[in-house]
């Protein structure tokens, strides 16, 4: 008889980690988040937000030149924004529409801030949203649906990684029928209710 050789013992495959499809996520309304947001279920070092209907992760700690651009964008709002305005940074919208409770770098929010004592802002309230971008750029852009989707008439995207801040206007159900792009050396005008109400240079709120 031919000898036979003794089967070799198969190297184990490590088994790949497993994660959920898309469809088999759970999505939450807003009132679902907001609950579990005074419950106390997040603490201050879940850094996360509710992005059509899906708890997402934000961003990390910002570096240097994310903090500089956001602290002189909501110097030159300020400046713009007066009576009757009010100048907020990292703080909830409420959009219905999108089930979404992003918390932008920096937003304008009509009257005092004591009016919204007991209650968000919604796209009503906001005529004008920023976000900051370097390495969150992908999901900044994409955020740019959410936001004229749900209604708020102006967002304003300080792209760090191109030197160039981009203005989505005229929002529509798939985000905003209008994008343009203001490079440095160039004024952005800035437009409440279709006026003017100021004019900010690039180079004022780049780093």
């Amino acid at each position: 008889m031919p000898a036979t050789s003794p089967t070799q013992p198969m190297a184990s495959q490590p088994i790949p980690e497993w994660s959920p499809s898309l469809d088999s996520l759970h999505r939450f309304t807003i009132e679902q988040y907001e609950a579990m947001v005074r419950s106390g279920a997040f603490n201050k070092r879940d850094r996360i937000h509710l992005i059509n209907g899906y708890i997402v992760t934000k961003p990390m700690t910002q570096n240097t030149p994310h903090s500089t651009a956001d602290e002189l964008c909501g110097k030159c709002l300020g400046r713009v924004f007066s009576t009757g305005w009010h100048v907020r940074s990292g703080k909830p919208i409420r959009i219905p529409e999108r089930s979404s409770m992003p918390e932008p770098d920096r937003y304008v929010a009509r009257g005092d801030i004591r009016d919204y004592l007991a209650r968000d802002p919604e796209p009503a309230d906001v005529p004008l949203v920023v976000e900051i971008a370097d390495s969150s750029l992908r999901d900044d852009i994409s955020l740019a649906q959410v936001y004229g989707a749900g209604g708020i008439p102006v967002y304003w995207l300080v792209n760090l990684v191109d030197c160039q801040v981009e203005v989505f206007s005229e929002p529509c159900p798939g985000g905003y029928q209008s994008h343009q792009v203001f490079k440095p050396g160039q004024e952005i005008s800035v437009v409440v209710d279709g006026i003017e109400v100021g004019r900010i240079a690039v180079s004022e709120i780049r780093p």
